[in-house]
């Protein structure tokens, strides 16, 4: 004997509730929310799935946007099947949740003259935090003031480690949407509206086991090891924003300069698993178009009410600014906040001058060609004496027989004079740094 109208007939003679506006003649037109309403916020909160503490085991709420996201992680997949069904330019995981793809400033290295014209995302993560910091002036003329940051990383982290992930208030919230969805689909049951309770615990279920699927990969950091006995790391990372100075072993500025982060699933390379999630979505989305107008307008209603509130929730964790997230997993959990400290030079000149007293490197004429590549007779003369001071550890006084030489006009003669007082306010600077920190030249 059918099972199903036994339930309905027992639920009828047993309940009290009947379906409040059941004599309405007019339906609502739910093919604008099903599967499409809340798509970006939908794909944007499950973005954040690898990276706060719990939040795979919390999507069991009707999400809007099944879609979107079908579309979207659909495309990892890959197989003949899936690329018939989720067509599109394949990528790796972690460049889809924009975990990784941003492109890093140049570095040159001090020591070992190693030159990588674009970095990684870690390169770019730092350059935007170092952008925030607050920065210390350095007295002198200006005229296009540049900061630059110092930073010394103490912590070399694993050749592959998992970063613990942050611990919010995303759990306490994520009942919210829960229990709302919870309550909807027994309140559709309560009324006998068979197609509402279904669609909406369709979208409890499938929404779930996505959110658990998609967010079992493993996020990790990897960077790779340098070769034994490799000088010291230090360099530079120089953008038209601003400049940072790496300074630690080879191995931690890998980190910055070669790392990543990356997502491993048990199912890869094919993703099979994520493939057949994105098919349950693309279900959930048609099943919802179709059924839900066959409901009744309470049934309706309470559809709608459980995405509205689902819909809430996804676009208050897609308000969270992933790359701060980003940033505070590099800085905290990769590199265990290393020592950052910024200083602002008035001009290009001051700024070349300071980098190679904090650097010392090996061929400090390479560097300050690369950053600095006027090459007039006043010029080579001025950066002649900058880097035998330098080198020679003689101090920054200059005088009358720096720049008092017959074959130099009298501009000539001013603009050494400007630009050796340059050198000698980026001196200044670089001993405000050596007192406050304790730097040794090496």
């Amino acid at each position: 004997m059918p099972i199903i109208p036994q339930i309905t007939a027992l639920v009828r003679r047993s309940v009290l509730l009947t379906a409040p506006l059941g004599g309405a003649n007019f339906r609502l037109d739910t093919s604008g929310v099903a599967g499409v309403f809340g798509g970006e916020e939908a794909v944007s909160a499950m973005a954040t799935v690898h990276v706060y503490e719990h939040r795979k085991l919390l999507g069991w709420y009707n999400s809007p946007g099944s879609y979107v996201i079908a579309k979207r992680y659909g495309r990892l997949a890959r197989s003949k099947f899936f690329d018939g069904l989720f067509p599109g330019v394949h990528t790796d995981p972690a460049t889809l949740f924009e975990l990784d793809g941003w492109p890093g400033p140049k570095f040159r290295a001090a020591h070992s003259g190693t030159i990588i014209d674009e970095t990684s995302h870690m390169a770019a993560l730092l350059m935007k935090e170092c952008a925030d910091q607050p920065s210390v002036g350095v007295q002198g003329r200006k005229t296009r003031p540049i900061g630059v940051t110092i930073a010394e990383l103490h912590h070399i982290p694993p050749h592959e480690e998992c970063p613990a992930q942050f611990s919010t208030l995303a759990p306490l919230y994520a009942c919210v949407p829960i229990l709302v969805s919870l309550v909807t689909c027994i309140m559709c049951l309560l009324v006998s509206d068979w197609y509402s309770f279904s669609m909406i615990l369709l979208g409890i279920v499938v929404s779930g086991i996505s959110c658990f699927v998609i967010g079992s990969g493993t996020f990790l950091f990897t960077r790779p090891e340098p070769a034994e006995g490799s000088p010291r790391g230090d360099g530079i990372l120089s953008s038209d924003k601003g400049i940072v100075i790496l300074m630690g072993e080879e191995a931690a500025v890998n980190s910055i300069t070669r790392g990543r982060f990356s997502l491993r699933f048990d199912s890869e390379p094919h993703y099979e698993n994520i493939g057949w999630c994105s098919v349950l979505l693309m279900i959930q989305f048609i099943a919802q178009l179709l059924l839900i107008p066959q409901g009744t307008l309470f049934g309706q209603m309470m559809f709608v009410t459980s995405l509205a509130v689902s819909w809430g929730y996804n676009l208050w964790l897609s308000a969270f600014d992933k790359e701060r997230i980003q940033r505070n997993i590099l800085m905290k959990n990769v590199l265990r906040e290393p020592r950052l400290t910024k200083y602002v030079l008035g001009t290009h000149t001051s700024m070349v001058v300071f980098v190679l007293l904090i650097l010392q490197p090996e061929e400090p004429d390479k560097i300050m060609n690369s950053l600095l590549p006027n090459d007039t007779k006043a010029w080579r003369k001025w950066k002649d004496a900058v880097i035998n001071r330098i080198q020679s550890a003689k101090g920054f006084d200059f005088d009358q027989a720096d720049w008092g030489d017959d074959n130099f006009t009298d501009g000539d003669r001013q603009l050494l004079r400007t630009l050796f007082q340059d050198a000698r306010d980026a001196y200044d600077g670089f001993t405000k740094y050596h007192r406050a920190s304790g730097y040794k030249n090496s």
